[in-house]
């Protein structure tokens, strides 16, 4: 799954060989068996931060976005409903730069994506997102969020 504008469309390419290298990360390593944390794929241009959690509600997440990375968002176990929308015209509400994490105020339209075992979103510095969302009622999720550098 891509999400994106068709201004931005051609910008990046999502098999360029940094991203090659997490898609077949993410094939061939048993991700179940790997304790929370982060694990290097090439270097600092691709990384894994293996999370794990319990859903919440959407009133408790925010949009974010990242500067200097894309997101690989792959869930391992369990589901959860993910917010996206674009980027530009939301209103900064915090920015944490040690951590390329700028979160918004809640956008008056939004869409979401239901992610389930085995699925994945690719996002875009342009594309705002607010992860960790309940579906139906809250569950616990293991999921791999692959950042690759720009």
């Amino acid at each position: 799954m891509l999400f994106s504008n068709i201004t931005v469309a051609e910008k990046y390419n999502y098999l360029e060989e940094k991203f090659t290298k997490a898609y077949e990360w993410l094939r061939s390593t048993d991700i179940a068996s790997l304790q929370p944390g982060s694990y290097p794929i090439a270097g600092d241009q691709v990384v894994a931060n293996v999370q794990e959690y319990t859903t919440i509600s959407p009133d408790e997440a925010s949009f974010e976005t990242h500067e200097k990375f894309f997101d690989i968002q792959y869930v391992v176990s369990g589901r959860e409903q993910f917010g996206v929308c674009k980027r530009e015209g939301l209103t900064v509400k915090e920015r944490r730069e040690e951590n390329d994490l700028i979160f918004y105020e809640e956008p008056g339209l939004s869409g979401s994506v239901l992610l389930e075992e085995g699925d994945l979103i690719i996002v875009a510095p342009e594309d705002a997102h607010k992860p960790r969302c309940v579906a139906g009622v809250p569950c616990q999720v293991k999921k791999v969020v692959v950042k690759v550098a720009l």
